[in-house]
């Protein structure tokens, strides 16, 4: 699919997914805010509601599907029940499967890199991190686990919890404008 989304689900961790909004604005990429439902207003995993740029009747509405590459992303905050939300949401987890297997990059944080990316086929090899407690499932399909606050592999961006939020967010700009752009956000918030 092209394009950059983040996608929002009821339970959401509010700082790993405003942290890399915020960073990935600031470097110039025109993310998106998708909530899973038919109303943009999603409420986070302490109680913030938040709204979406789009419902995600709109957003299939206008997505395009054609032509994806490594420089459109998916990403997916953690927290819980967030990311099994995501995970739950059938339609959103084809187009993930279809995007992957297209060529394009994803990116997830905390529980959604077992919960969610942990759906993707071939991850054997692959380096992920992901919150405590959660790697078991991605080690169990072959993934090496670290306990780096951000690994990317190729097109495979994960973070491991919301202490690692502009860290990751900084990693995907990196991955998607260089990592000129990634250094002088960096620098723009005193990092």
């Amino acid at each position: 699919m092209k394009g950059a989304y983040i996608f929002f689900a009821n339970g959401f961790e509010e700082t790993e997914a405003l942290a890399p909004i915020d960073v990935l604005r600031r470097g110039g990429v025109d993310l998106k805010i998708v909530s899973i439902y038919d109303d943009k207003t999603v409420t986070g995993s302490h109680k913030i509601p938040m709204i979406a740029d789009m419902s995600f009747p709109e957003f299939l509405a206008q997505v395009e599907l054609a032509g994806t590459t490594e420089g459109d992303i998916m990403v997916f905050p953690g927290g819980m029940p967030g990311s099994t939300n995501l995970a739950a949401c059938d339609r959103l987890m084809e187009l993930m499967l279809r995007h992957y297997d297209e060529g394009g990059s994803v990116a997830a944080i905390c529980a959604a890199p077992s919960v969610v990316l942990g759906k993707l086929p071939g991850l054997s090899g692959k380096t992920m991190t992901c919150y405590d407690g959660f790697e078991p499932a991605l080690v169990e399909k072959g993934v090496r686990h670290t306990k780096d606050g951000v690994a990317v592999d190729g097109n495979i961006i994960t973070g491991r919890g919301a202490g690692h939020a502009v860290a990751f967010g900084l990693a995907i700009l990196a991955h998607l404008k260089g990592q000129e752009t990634a250094d002088k956000v960096a620098a723009s918030i005193m990092l």
